[in-house]
């Protein structure tokens, strides 16, 4: 059996050998058209289409068959790429994961440093800001032990008990970080009516007339009036019904049914940016 590099020759030259004796057969049936052989009639031509789609179908099947094939073959043929990522990629996944771990927690002490320490050091109580200070600082110095000595204890020496700490400091890092930064979160991404309503903080802004953005300053902005006895109102809000027409495009009964039930392309009353609109506020509301 030839292997290596002249394998592949002696196959193709296979192949090319094979093909030509299909190629004469092919000119051999069509220089024997008409012949008959003991008074024979001529054969009509869809028997020797048949003949030599038959015969096609045998030189192919030469080129593959074997009969030790069976579906535990196959399925081996098919797990081939597999193996062989196992076999040249499999090693350099260690290192790709170290690396995310590493990107990645250091992607969230980065956030914590540049965002909520300093929201601490301004808001919080003398005592709350030393606990934060010593309790965050020890769960990193841990998190960065462990997992150093994970990565770097030989395999003679199981570091089971490093990489278990890690992933205990860990989870109480996450969990740390998870309550301390609460009050942002809720500033910032409006967590309060996400939690009324899990499936419709969209339509929650819709009514309201305000998009994400949009709600984070005039929260911003009530507070600030509310300190100066003042009332902030919304002045994009023209009520409930009125946010949901101006949206859709509704401006006359028929539009619910040409507009919103069925397929429409209709522009916007004005540009997106710049527009007028002078629907009664029957329901003027404070954000």
């Amino acid at each position: 059996m030839r292997t290596g590099s002249s394998s592949w020759r002696w196959q193709l030259s296979r192949a090319m050998r094979l093909a030509l004796r299909w190629f004469r057969r092919c000119r051999l049936q069509r220089g024997g058209r008409g012949v008959g052989v003991g008074g024979a009639t001529e054969r009509s031509g869809g028997a020797r289409l048949l003949e030599l789609w038959r015969y096609g179908r045998l030189l192919l099947s030469s080129l593959h068959f074997n009969s030790l094939t069976d579906s535990d073959t196959l399925l081996d043929c098919a797990f081939e790429p597999v193996y062989w990522i196992v076999d040249n990629v499999t090693r350099w996944f260690g290192v790709v994961f170290v690396g995310l771990v590493v990107l990645l927690t250091t992607s969230v002490v980065v956030i914590i440093y540049l965002f909520l320490l300093p929201t601490i050091l301004s808001t919080y109580p003398s005592y709350w800001i030393a606990w934060h200070l010593s309790c965050g600082h020890w769960l990193l110095a841990m998190v960065v032990f462990h997992y150093y000595k994970a990565t770097t204890t030989p395999p003679g020496h199981p570091p089971k008990r490093y990489f278990f700490s890690f992933c205990l400091y860990m989870t109480l890092g996450c969990f740390y970080c998870s309550v301390s930064s609460k009050a942002l979160f809720l500033e910032a991404y409006g967590a309060i009516e996400v939690r009324r309503a899990p499936n419709g903080c969209l339509y929650i802004l819709i009514s309201r007339a305000e998009t994400s953005v949009e709600r984070h300053i005039n929260h911003k902005e009530t507070k600030r009036l509310r300190e100066k006895g003042k009332v902030f109102k919304n002045p994009y809000h023209h009520g409930t019904m009125n946010n949901w027409k101006l949206l859709l495009g509704v401006e006359e009964r028929r539009h619910w049914v040409t507009r919103v039930l069925l397929p429409s392309s209709h522009l916007p009353r004005e540009d997106g940016i710049m527009w007028d609109f002078s629907f009664a506020r029957t329901d003027p509301m404070a954000i």
